[in-house]
């Protein structure tokens, strides 16, 4: 089976410019899709539930708590249970999911990288 079809649209292309533009950011491959990591930490993937486009971000378990209070988020299979959300990105607007990936980012960023961060900010 190869990448599911929603890889190659630009939401994939934007989350890749954002990324790369925070501090000490990689993107890796990991279970078939695209994930960005903080140094060594994952904070966002890239893929598809239920055949639509989506981002994966780490969140506190009571953040995702909330999140799941709104039907646009979801508990993603497997690391649901670490407080992930997954973002229906045909139903929040980009400039809401810049934001939960930036606070992702902010979760498992070094002290160092957070500082670089605030310098550009």
């Amino acid at each position: 089976m190869g990448r599911p079809r929603s890889l190659k649209l630009p939401n994939l292309a934007k989350l890749r410019r954002f990324c790369s533009s925070l501090p000490e950011t990689s993107e890796k491959e990991a279970w078939g899709h695209p994930t960005f990591r903080a140094g060594a930490k994952m904070f966002a993937s890239f893929g598809e539930y239920e055949e639509e486009a989506t981002i994966g971000v780490k969140r506190s378990l009571d953040q995702q708590a909330q999140h799941l209070q709104d039907s646009r988020f979801y508990a993603p299979p497997y690391s649901g249970k670490q407080g992930w959300i997954g973002i229906r990105l045909s139903q929040v607007p980009w400039p809401e999911v810049e934001a939960l990936v930036l606070d992702a980012y902010r979760q498992v960023a070094l002290k160092r990288m957070l500082k670089a961060l605030d310098s550009l900010e």
